[in-house]
Protein backbone atom coordinates (compact mmCIF):
# COMPACT_ATOMS: atom_id res chain seq x y z
CA UNK A 1 0.00 0.00 0.00
CA UNK A 2 1.17 3.25 -0.96
CA UNK A 3 1.89 5.94 1.24
CA UNK A 4 1.74 8.93 -1.00
CA UNK A 5 -1.03 11.41 -0.87
CA UNK A 6 -3.22 11.71 -3.65
CA UNK A 7 -2.35 14.11 -5.96
CA UNK A 8 -6.19 14.68 -7.18
CA UNK A 9 -7.73 14.03 -4.04
CA UNK A 10 -10.32 17.04 -3.06
CA UNK A 11 -8.34 19.53 -1.18
CA UNK A 12 -9.11 20.24 2.72
CA UNK A 13 -10.21 23.33 4.05
CA UNK A 14 -7.96 25.08 6.71
CA UNK A 15 -9.57 28.24 7.95
CA UNK A 16 -8.03 31.71 7.29
CA UNK A 17 -10.26 34.52 8.68
CA UNK A 18 -13.88 35.99 9.68
CA UNK A 19 -14.10 39.32 8.18
CA UNK A 20 -17.23 41.61 8.97
CA UNK A 21 -17.12 44.43 6.16
CA UNK A 22 -19.15 47.40 6.83
CA UNK A 23 -20.91 48.42 3.81
CA UNK A 24 -22.95 51.62 2.77
CA UNK A 25 -25.98 52.15 0.82
CA UNK A 26 -25.44 51.04 -2.88
CA UNK A 27 -25.78 53.48 -6.19
CA UNK A 28 -27.78 52.33 -9.10
CA UNK A 29 -26.28 52.73 -11.91
CA UNK A 30 -29.04 51.17 -14.17
CA UNK A 31 -30.40 48.40 -16.00
CA UNK A 32 -27.42 47.12 -18.62
CA UNK A 33 -27.86 44.51 -21.66
CA UNK A 34 -26.62 42.01 -18.79
CA UNK A 35 -28.43 43.26 -15.94
CA UNK A 36 -28.58 45.79 -13.02
CA UNK A 37 -25.39 47.36 -12.56
CA UNK A 38 -25.12 48.60 -8.76
CA UNK A 39 -21.61 49.92 -6.70
CA UNK A 40 -21.87 49.67 -2.99
CA UNK A 41 -19.09 51.50 -1.12
CA UNK A 42 -16.90 49.55 1.66
CA UNK A 43 -16.77 51.54 4.64
CA UNK A 44 -14.66 50.05 7.38
CA UNK A 45 -14.69 46.86 9.25
CA UNK A 46 -12.31 44.19 11.29
CA UNK A 47 -10.79 40.52 10.06
CA UNK A 48 -9.62 38.09 12.92
CA UNK A 49 -7.28 35.32 12.01
CA UNK A 50 -5.49 32.80 13.66
CA UNK A 51 -3.23 35.29 15.77
CA UNK A 52 -3.66 37.88 13.83
CA UNK A 53 -6.27 40.70 13.42
CA UNK A 54 -6.82 43.36 10.60
CA UNK A 55 -9.01 46.85 9.95
CA UNK A 56 -10.50 46.63 6.52
CA UNK A 57 -9.67 50.17 4.87
CA UNK A 58 -12.38 52.14 4.10
CA UNK A 59 -12.67 53.33 0.44
CA UNK A 60 -13.04 49.99 -1.53
CA UNK A 61 -16.08 48.98 -3.57
CA UNK A 62 -18.20 45.98 -4.20
CA UNK A 63 -19.49 46.30 -7.70
CA UNK A 64 -22.40 44.28 -7.99
CA UNK A 65 -24.43 42.58 -11.45
CA UNK A 66 -28.30 41.65 -10.59
CA UNK A 67 -28.40 38.73 -12.92
CA UNK A 68 -31.76 38.11 -12.88
CA UNK A 69 -34.61 38.16 -9.68
CA UNK A 70 -32.51 35.19 -8.28
CA UNK A 71 -29.01 35.80 -8.71
CA UNK A 72 -26.09 38.84 -8.31
CA UNK A 73 -22.81 38.43 -9.30
CA UNK A 74 -20.16 40.04 -6.70
CA UNK A 75 -17.00 41.63 -7.78
CA UNK A 76 -15.37 43.51 -3.99
CA UNK A 77 -11.92 45.36 -4.16
CA UNK A 78 -10.65 46.64 -0.83
CA UNK A 79 -7.54 46.47 1.62
CA UNK A 80 -6.58 45.19 4.95
CA UNK A 81 -4.08 47.02 7.44
CA UNK A 82 -2.94 44.12 10.39
CA UNK A 83 -2.15 45.64 13.15
CA UNK A 84 1.52 44.61 13.19
CA UNK A 85 1.03 47.25 10.11
CA UNK A 86 1.06 45.13 7.00
CA UNK A 87 -0.97 45.64 3.94
CA UNK A 88 -3.31 43.29 1.88
CA UNK A 89 -5.35 43.73 -0.84
CA UNK A 90 -8.59 41.38 -1.04
CA UNK A 91 -9.81 40.91 -4.83
CA UNK A 92 -13.11 38.71 -3.49
CA UNK A 93 -15.73 37.46 -6.28
CA UNK A 94 -19.10 35.88 -5.13
CA UNK A 95 -22.47 34.79 -5.95
CA UNK A 96 -25.09 34.93 -4.06
CA UNK A 97 -28.66 33.26 -5.17
CA UNK A 98 -31.88 33.33 -3.33
CA UNK A 99 -35.79 32.72 -4.27
CA UNK A 100 -37.10 35.72 -6.13
CA UNK A 101 -38.68 36.98 -2.79
CA UNK A 102 -35.52 36.66 -0.66
CA UNK A 103 -33.47 38.50 -3.28
CA UNK A 104 -36.03 41.42 -3.00
CA UNK A 105 -36.11 41.90 0.49
CA UNK A 106 -31.80 41.84 0.66
CA UNK A 107 -31.69 44.14 -2.45
CA UNK A 108 -33.97 46.68 -0.82
CA UNK A 109 -31.40 46.58 2.22
CA UNK A 110 -33.86 44.38 4.68
CA UNK A 111 -33.07 41.46 7.16
CA UNK A 112 -33.33 38.05 5.66
CA UNK A 113 -32.47 35.02 7.04
CA UNK A 114 -29.36 34.01 5.91
CA UNK A 115 -30.27 30.48 5.70
CA UNK A 116 -32.28 31.52 2.46
CA UNK A 117 -29.68 32.74 0.42
CA UNK A 118 -26.24 30.50 -1.23
CA UNK A 119 -23.45 33.08 -0.65
CA UNK A 120 -19.91 31.60 -1.52
CA UNK A 121 -17.01 33.95 -2.99
CA UNK A 122 -13.51 32.97 -3.83
CA UNK A 123 -11.12 35.55 -2.50
CA UNK A 124 -7.62 36.52 -3.92
CA UNK A 125 -4.81 37.75 -1.34
CA UNK A 126 -1.96 39.88 -2.34
CA UNK A 127 0.80 41.64 -0.36
CA UNK A 128 4.21 43.00 -0.29
CA UNK A 129 4.92 41.99 3.11
CA UNK A 130 7.40 38.81 3.57
CA UNK A 131 5.58 38.20 7.25
CA UNK A 132 2.65 37.44 4.66
CA UNK A 133 3.84 36.28 1.61
CA UNK A 134 2.30 32.80 1.55
CA UNK A 135 -1.09 34.15 1.01
CA UNK A 136 0.15 35.29 -2.59
CA UNK A 137 0.75 31.64 -2.93
CA UNK A 138 -2.83 29.95 -1.85
CA UNK A 139 -6.23 29.65 -2.89
CA UNK A 140 -9.08 30.59 -0.86
CA UNK A 141 -12.52 30.36 -0.69
CA UNK A 142 -15.49 31.38 1.31
CA UNK A 143 -18.97 32.06 2.80
CA UNK A 144 -20.52 35.22 3.68
CA UNK A 145 -23.91 36.76 4.97
CA UNK A 146 -25.37 39.61 3.91
CA UNK A 147 -26.69 42.27 6.84
CA UNK A 148 -28.48 45.51 5.95
CA UNK A 149 -24.90 47.33 6.79
CA UNK A 150 -22.70 44.46 6.66
CA UNK A 151 -21.49 41.55 5.14
CA UNK A 152 -19.79 39.06 7.14
CA UNK A 153 -17.55 36.30 5.44
CA UNK A 154 -15.49 33.42 6.43
CA UNK A 155 -12.51 33.14 4.47
CA UNK A 156 -10.75 29.41 4.06
CA UNK A 157 -7.63 28.41 2.81
CA UNK A 158 -7.76 25.48 -0.05
CA UNK A 159 -5.01 22.70 1.22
Amino acid sequence: MSTTLDPLAAPGLEHFADLQVDVGTPQVLGQGPQGLRRVVPILGGSAQGNGWSARVLPGGSDFQWIVSDTLSLLDARYGLETDAGDLVYVHNRALRAAPPEVMARLLRGEPVDPASIYFRCSPSLETSSPALNWVNERMFVGAGVRHPAQVVMRFFTLL
